[in-house]
């Protein structure tokens, strides 16, 4: 199958890599690419988080007396999925767990990616599937990475973030890549985050309390795009610190291990808990204007 799939909506157009189910390109009726495309600064587009977002204590599962190795977001953006449907409008890829999955995390699963284009918008659904006879923890995450800015020539600090409510909760940030005990003032201003490279000296903002269900990154002229989800509960807000011209916007379920927490897996913060043969849908729309 190839390595690649492409997508075509009236007023959009999407390319899915079979490496890792990963968007990699996102363009509007223009023409005009509004993904970030893996240049020297970092070099993914927009990941897929799982079976972990943000990273674990000592980079360490522990499960029934057991430690596995697991690093930071988890494996699945690394893996080749499997093509199951590819169609000009929408494709359906799966990565089911082996002995490479279960060497690393020692459950059974199927994780099923379904990207579907419609007039400006790209909706992305994720199933997760429990095929073992025990409860699967699990996080999941979305990672897409947006060109800051999206219109060249125009100046970063000309864009915002604008949340569908106020967003008066505090925010968490990381150290050594774990939760901080401790809760931080937020920027957002009622429903406004102003968009500055110093937001991100101190790595990814994390809105744990995230009161909305989309946001719009746009600046007064040029393209726009909206981000909404459904069934995420968290949201990470990151650029690399230093300065890159890029934006994440990533709907989570789930979030890095506190610091002070390296208790079993099963009991980490976050997590989802899907019964023997259930399964948990969440989605996110990227809209574009």
């Amino acid at each position: 199958m190839s390595d690649s799939h492409m997508l075509r909506g009236d007023k959009i157009a999407a390319t899915i890599l079979a490496q890792g189910a990963e968007l990699s390109s996102l363009r509007n009726a223009e023409g005009t690419e509004l993904l970030w495309q893996a240049g020297p600064q970092w070099s993914r587009h927009a990941p897929l988080l799982f079976p972990i977002v943000g990273k674990l204590k000592n980079d360490t599962l522990r499960h029934a007396g057991k430690t596995y190795p697991m690093t930071q977001h988890g494996f699945a953006r690394d893996r080749r999925f499997k093509w199951l449907q590819q169609g000009p409008r929408s494709c359906k890829l799966a990565l089911i767990d082996d002995a490479e999955t279960r060497a690393r995390y020692p459950f059974a699963f199927r994780l099923e990616v379904t990207y579907a284009v419609d007039g400006a918008d790209l909706e992305v659904v994720f199933d997760v599937v429990n095929t073992g006879n025990d409860s699967l923890p699990a996080s999941l995450g979305g990672h897409p990475a947006f060109n800051w800015p999206l219109l060249p020539g125009l100046p970063k600090d000309a864009y915002t973030l604008t949340f569908a409510n106020d967003e008066p909760a505090p925010i968490r940030r990381l150290k050594d890549g774990l939760m901080r005990p401790q809760a931080e003032p937020s920027s957002v201003e009622g429903r406004t985050l102003a968009l500055s490279e110093k937001l991100f000296d101190d790595d990814a903002m994390i809105l744990d309390q995230v009161a909305s269900k989309s946001v719009r990154f746009a600046a007064t002229q040029g393209p726009a795009i909206e981000v909404s989800w459904n069934g995420f509960r968290e949201l990470g807000v990151w650029s690399k610190p230093g300065g890159a011209p890029f934006l994440c916007i990533e709907p989570w379920h789930g979030f890095a291990s506190p610091a002070e927490f390296d208790g079993e897996f099963a009991d980490k913060p976050g997590l989802m808990h899907i019964a023997p043969g259930a399964r948990q849908s969440l989605s996110y729309r990227l809209r574009v204007s």
